[in-house]
């Protein structure tokens, strides 16, 4: 265990175009898509409009200075009620930063800033096989057994 290193979390805002492309290579490695990942980045002010975007929330891990992990969360207002929830969309660690608390404490971060929102619960995914995921959202809240469909979304055309 690396004792000595100094981890905090914070959220990215406005200005921290670095260190999400940090968060992204660091995404790439952690669940080997780097062509998802580092293929085809968005420009600086794709990423800038992002960071400002309320409904977007980015935490990073960061030891002695380097992202070693992080969160992307999506916000999702409600119709039904006057309430949101969010989405944990993302969240990895590298690999020799495991077993050190870190995405415990991206999530529990996240818990904090979900009650400043008003926010009623956090939800997230994950896979079947991922069983240190599976083992680390059991211990922080209950298990809903769903599936999940990805809908295809025709392609647009170009105008000539």
């Amino acid at each position: 265990m690396m004792d000595h290193l100094q981890t905090i979390i914070r959220q990215l805002g406005p200005g921290d175009i670095a260190a999400l492309k940090q968060l992204l290579a660091v995404f790439a490695d952690v669940f080997e898509q780097p062509e998802v990942y580092l293929g085809a980045l968005p420009s600086e002010s794709y990423l800038e409009r992002l960071l400002a975007h309320p409904g977007f929330i980015v935490l990073v891990s960061e030891t002695d200075g380097r992202v070693v992990g992080g969160l992307a969360a999506y916000v999702l207002d409600k119709f039904e009620q006057e309430r949101s929830e969010i989405y944990i969309y993302d969240l990895g660690v590298l690999e020799d930063m495991h077993r050190q608390g870190i995405a415990t404490m991206l999530i529990r971060h996240l818990q904090r800033l979900a009650a400043e929102r008003g926010a009623y619960v956090i939800f997230v995914q994950a896979d079947l096989e991922d069983g240190p995921a599976i083992a680390l959202y059991d211990s922080l809240g209950l298990k809903e057994t769903v599936h999940h469909f990805d809908i295809s979304v025709p392609a647009r055309k170009l105008r000539e």
